[in-house]
């Protein structure tokens, strides 16, 4: 039964069926051939999946994020990440890796941030001279980062799915963000002076004007601040938090930037509505697959395989990381945190991973598959915002996946880069 869902499964992908339809269509064997489980059991598992208090989260920072958008904070971080990295090699990369790990804190979504930062930074980095390739490469790559700072809407979907505390994984993910801000930085500074990019500033910024920036940019810049203290001495929970983050981003956008007027509200929620729309249809057609799964004892399964493959904890994780990278090239981030994480978590844990741990090395690799062929979903919108041909991104984009690959070693030889600062505040 489970081959005959797997086949189903890549079957409805290959016809271009969308994910979340392919998701539930692959369980119809498992209701319809077993004779034993009412029809009814499907839809019943689609509403129950929606009536969880912590997934609430998810519809409040989704909104939060596009409310902020509208309020024009986002060229006010451009300006900023501009001012602390432009006069380096490659300035422009850089804005676009500083502006990324800004953003975390707002969008919560790769492929959001990619998209966008495409098409606000992707004209100017070709018009100073960047090629297709080394553009969207730089672009999709730094988008990652997102992935790993709060209010990361696959670290949020992760916490759901896998009952781990969403504000652990919040906390955990701050100094993995930041590490992997400097690894990519620094991998574009050498293909920078590789290609002789030049700086986009012409000069050192003074401490003033960075300062003033800096200023300007605080209300966005403050909310990861909020997060810690909030989650620290209990002011809120994760779901809480979003709620605090729209009235937040409400505040800002009336009454301190006093740009976000009747129709930049009206858009802003038009688009959450159609982003929530995409991720609650793949929670619910993910939970009917996740339940048919259940029932065939499928983790279990793969538990006892992997086991008698290697009892190594290193062995078992290095085949996890390797399923997770082929997943994650065929699957959107979140239909494959909801459906692969289920499967691969209790193997992990058997042999002492820790969950918190486990939650950031898997919401990046889910990520980190959605940059390569033959259908990575961050890829594809990189390329195809800036009309770059496949093969011209993965040319360039090798240093940037091998520095990405150098630093999920470091996050794996190392565990205390994402626990210390969980452990250490709450």
């Amino acid at each position: 039964m489970v081959i005959l869902i797997a086949i189903l499964f890549a079957v409805f992908l290959i016809i271009g069926l969308p994910v979340a339809f392919a998701l539930a269509l692959a369980a119809i064997p498992v209701f319809t051939l077993s004779g034993t489980m009412p029809p009814t059991i499907v839809l019943q598992k689609m509403v129950t999946a929606t009536q969880n208090f912590p997934l609430l989260a998810v519809p409040f920072f989704i909104l939060a994020g596009n409310l902020m958008n509208a309020t024009g904070i986002t060229k006010r971080l451009v300006h900023f990440a501009g001012l602390l990295t432009g006069w380096m090699a490659g300035g422009l990369a850089h804005v676009s890796i500083a502006l990324s790990f800004m953003m975390g804190g707002i969008s919560g979504s790769a492929v959001a941030d990619a998209s966008m930062e495409a098409r606000l930074l992707g004209p100017s980095m070709l018009k100073e001279g960047y090629s297709k390739g080394t553009t969207a490469a730089i672009l999709a790559f730094g988008s990652i980062i997102t992935a790993t700072i709060p209010p990361s809407i696959g670290l949020i979907l992760f916490g759901f799915i896998n009952e781990v505390s969403i504000g652990r994984l919040f906390l955990a993910g701050i100094v993995p963000g930041i590490l992997l801000s400097l690894i990519l930085m620094g991998a574009t500074w050498l293909v920078a002076k590789h290609y002789g990019y030049a700086p986009e500033a012409r000069r050192i910024p003074s401490a003033r004007e960075v300062w003033a920036s800096f200023l300007d940019s605080a209300w966005a810049l403050a909310f990861p601040v909020i997060l810690i203290i909030g989650f620290r001495f209990g002011f809120f929970t994760a779901t809480e938090a979003g709620v605090f983050l729209v009235f937040y981003a409400l505040f800002v956008g009336t009454v301190v930037y006093r740009e976000l007027d009747a129709k930049r509200f009206y858009e802003a929620m038009c688009q959450s509505v159609t982003d929530l729309g995409m991720v609650m249809l793949l929670i619910m057609m993910a939970a009917v697959l996740g339940y048919a799964i259940t029932i065939e004892r499928v983790p279990q399964e793969i538990t006892a395989f992997v086991t008698t493959l290697t009892q190594e904890p290193m062995a078992i994780l290095a085949l996890v990381i390797l399923l997770l990278l082929v997943t994650g090239m065929f699957l959107e981030g979140a239909a494959n945190i909801l459906l692969v994480t289920p499967i691969v978590m209790p193997v992990l844990m058997n042999v002492g991973f820790d969950p918190v741990h486990m939650g950031i090395l898997i919401v990046l690799l889910i990520n980190i598959g959605g940059l390569t062929p033959p259908v990575g979903v961050i890829m594809f919108t990189v390329c195809g915002v800036l009309d770059c041909k496949t093969w011209a991104y993965s040319r360039a984009s090798v240093p940037f996946f091998l520095a990405v690959l150098f630093f999920l070693a470091l996050l794996v030889e190392f565990p205390a880069l994402s626990l210390a600062l969980p452990r250490a505040v709450m």
